[in-house]
């Protein structure tokens, strides 16, 4: 990170949302937007110029979709493997499964809250510096996923058994 800023790549085909979220993130003085792709393949010709601390990707772009882009990048010699936020209109659990076993580190669904987004984004970055920690954020990422899964189930057995069912 230079200066202490946490460098950043937008990966959307949505040119509103890439501006938006461009704008957002300038208002934080320790965030850097180092560039915006609008498809897979120009966002991996910037990963390996730019080397960002963050991508940002959307699933579904032109070119190559998000998926292909954490394919490529398990298959190319990067220096800096920037930690990966998944976007996506769609929350289904087997492509979030998918992008976090390639190898993205977070997953969110559209639309969120910035300030959410942006602490989020703070959080991996400062608790995963090392790239030996990568692992073990992508281990807990799917078992946390499995937990909120569990939790469900047993708050629904808890309501059925409120309401009287055996």
């Amino acid at each position: 990170m230079e200066s202490n800023k946490i460098t950043v790549l937008i990966a959307d085909d949505n040119e509103d949302f890439c501006d938006i979220m461009n704008s957002y993130l300038q208002t934080e003085k320790d965030i850097d937007v180092v560039g915006i792709a609008q498809n897979g393949l120009k966002a991996i010709q910037l990963i390996k110029t730019k080397e960002p601390d963050v991508l940002i990707l959307d699933i579904i772009m032109p070119h190559l979709d998000g998926l292909g882009v954490l394919e490529n990048l398990n298959d190319i010699q990067i220096n800096k493997r920037p930690k990966i936020i998944m976007l996506s209109a769609v929350g289904h659990d087997k492509i979030t499964q998918r992008a976090i076993n390639l190898g993205a580190d977070y997953y969110m669904v559209k639309p969120f809250d910035f300030q959410i987004f942006i602490k989020r984004m703070k959080e991996l970055v400062n608790d995963t510096s090392n790239k030996k920690m990568t692992n073990k954020v992508q281990q807990k990422i799917p078992s946390v996923h499995f937990t909120k899964n569990n939790s469900l189930e047993a708050e629904i057995t808890n309501i059925i058994h409120d309401i009287g069912v055996p």
